[in-house]
């Protein structure tokens, strides 16, 4: 008896962790809030005065907004929900799926804040201050005062309106690489359509003649998403999404360029000037450094959103990218990016989050369970993470250089580095399509111009001892790296980066469980196997390790971070993790490596030969 109710346990954390039942973290704060449950009950002694009125006057995309309130009835459970459009209580609301009538408020606010957060004598005296943060998204915004907390929500005041000046304005340009070397595609968000405006990039090098390139525009509407909370209480309208596509660029030559809209009266509307340094040529010998970490999601600046210590190292790991700027040239983010949720609202937060980093290198981006899985929609995990958004929003948001975005698999070059992204949230196993693109990838890499192979997918194929995967007895997801290790060691990709586990996690080059070669700070000479690497630690709610410690694993650290990894030529690599509250560096290795040494044949890298051959 005890051995069947012990196998019936395994057989149910295996389930569940197929369904996405046991994860990582990544919990919305917007889901605590039962919005659809509210009630109004106005209160015409209680007040919010919002001011400025009118941000952005001179073109800037964020502005902080002072609000004063009072309450006759105060409570700690009061806080105070940031509504856009303004006029949140008279949108015509959908019932939602079981049940019977529709829901009195409809619109999810796009932040909130309890009332007593910078006024703590609130409860006693009702009356608060406080600033909050917004950045322009097309709309007009007010503030509503709630009590009865976030589960059971009564509506006690609106304030007056806050607008931008130009709120459809084009914003938070996203850089990516084209789909060959020397094209760079350009990204971003605006409220003209294309019955009021045609968008276009003016670009050109940096100080030389511009030129004008056209953009393509699309948007999405309730009906693409896939359910609640995307369909319902989640829905916002994400505005219009357009890219540009800059092509025969000069190698590693300085570029400026502005967003531009022409309306169909004559006039321009523009977004302020950037930069952006194009690609090197492929196999150029020259300094290369790029940055790669999974799960960062959004936080808020001013102290909004926060719900049990959600996404605490998201601004950090922001921070400490842009003040290192200058030493990067390509980000990759593999996965969970914002953690929207299907609260859409959140997918503006994040690229104006990362716009200062996006708009001066390419951000490319792979797919990860909170962007992808949703029941009854073909994606591999039957659960529901993604909030009804289906992978609709990041095929949208982000561009990459996919033959289809629908399967977000992809490969891109950066000079001495090929770069193949898988997507997990679809079949990876043999006889899929995606498992032919890995071995096209990982086999068509000219290894005399491009020697550091690199593999990425969101959840982790290879190896963690994160502890919801110690105890389904795995150490990675079911039918990872079974499917993939022999194409990982026949085509000797150097290093295999993973997320959804949001710690750090570095193993000896490992084969078969077994590792080929002791970890070390120092790999020279013939390749033995592949290292890898959870990179999950981008700024969401940090996951717990296994009490015990594999054989495989050297290096652990359960704390926010990234990596980044620095060519300097063909033949030597330096890896580095760094921790997001300070930069340090708390663990790195080198490689060292000739061409000849990736000809030779290591354990089972190269096919057997016989007399007859």
């Amino acid at each position: 008896m005890m051995k069947a109710n012990a196998l019936i346990l395994l057989i149910t954390v295996s389930n569940l962790l197929r369904l996405g039942v046991v994860r990582s973290g990544g919990e919305q704060p917007l889901e605590r809030i039962a919005i659809h449950r509210a009630t109004i009950a106005i209160d015409e002694s209680a007040y919010i005065k919002a001011s400025p009125e009118v941000l952005g006057l001179k073109g800037q995309n964020n502005g902080w907004v002072t609000l004063e309130y009072t309450h006759p009835n105060p409570s700690n459970d009061d806080w105070i929900g940031v509504f856009s459009p303004a006029k949140f209580s008279s949108a015509v609301c959908e019932p939602e799926s079981g049940t019977e009538e529709a829901p009195l408020l409809c619109t999810a606010p796009i932040k909130f804040q309890y009332a007593n957060y910078s006024s703590v004598d609130y409860s006693a005296t009702g009356n608060g201050f406080q600033k909050l943060q917004l950045i322009n998204q097309r709309e007009d915004f007010s503030f509503a005062l709630f009590s009865g907390g976030l589960s059971n929500p009564k509506l006690i005041t609106v304030s007056n309106t806050i607008t931008f000046a130009n709120p459809k304005a084009p914003v938070y340009p996203r850089l990516a690489q084209g789909r060959i070397w020397n094209e760079m595609t350009v990204t971003w968000t605006s409220g003209y359509g294309i019955d009021e405006a045609q968008p276009f990039v003016e670009w050109g090098p940096s100080g030389g003649d511009q030129t004008r390139s056209p953009a393509g525009t699309l948007t999405i509407s309730r009906n693409s998403m896939c359910g609640s909370p995307a369909r319902t209480v989640g829905w916002r309208d994400p505005g219009f999404i357009h890219t540009s596509f800059l092509k025969d660029l000069w190698p590693n030559l300085m570029y400026t360029y502005k967003l531009g809209h022409r309306l169909f009266n004559g006039s321009y509307v523009w977004s302020r000037s950037y930069s952006f340094k194009a690609s090197p040529y492929p196999g150029q010998d020259s300094l290369q450094q790029i940055v790669i970490f999974g799960d960062m999601g959004k936080a808020e600046a001013d102290g909004s959103n926060e719900f049990r210590n959600f996404q605490p190292g998201s601004l950090n790991t922001t921070y400490q990218l842009i003040k290192d700027l200058n030493n990067i040239d390509l980000v990759l983010h593999i996965g969970d990016i914002c953690y929207a949720n299907g609260y859409i609202s959140q997918w503006d937060q994040f690229t104006a989050q990362i716009e200062p980093i996006a708009s001066r290198v390419p951000y490319m981006v792979g797919s990860g369970n909170h962007e992808r899985d949703f029941p009854g929609t073909g994606s591999f995990y039957e659960n529901k993470d993604s909030g009804g958004e289906c992978g609709v929003l990041a095929e949208t948001m982000f561009y990459v250089p996919a033959e289809n975005t629908a399967n977000y698999w992809y490969s891109t070059d950066y000079g001495m580095f090929h770069f193949c992204i898988a997507d997990t949230e679809h079949d990876w196993r043999p006889g899929t399509p995606q498992y032919k693109f890995i071995e096209h990838c990982l086999s068509t890499v000219d290894r005399q111009k491009q020697p550091w192979l690199i593999f990425l997918a969101h959840r982790v194929l290879g190896y963690s001892s994160a502890e919801f995967y110690s105890e389904e007895g795995s150490f990675e997801e079911p039918m990872g790296r079974e499917s993939l290790q022999e194409l990982w060691q026949k085509y000797k990709v150097d290093i295999a980066f993973y997320g959804h586990v949001h710690s750090y996690e570095r193993t000896c080059p490992v084969y078969q469980n077994s590792c080929l070669q002791n970890a070390s700070n120092h790999y020279s000479g013939p390749f033995t196997a592949t290292t890898h690497v959870v990179v999950g630690g981008g700024g969401a709610s940090l996951a717990d390790y296994a009490p015990f410690k594999a054989r495989w694993s050297h290096f652990r650290d359960q704390d926010f971070g990234f990596v980044k990894l620095t060519a300097y030529n063909h033949t030597n690599l330096l890896f580095q993790y760094k921790k997001s509250s300070n930069g340090n560096v708390y663990d790195y290795f080198t490689i060292t490596r000739d061409y000849p040494d990736i000809l030779a044949c290591s354990f089972d890298s190269c096919q057997r030969t016989t007399l007859a051959t």
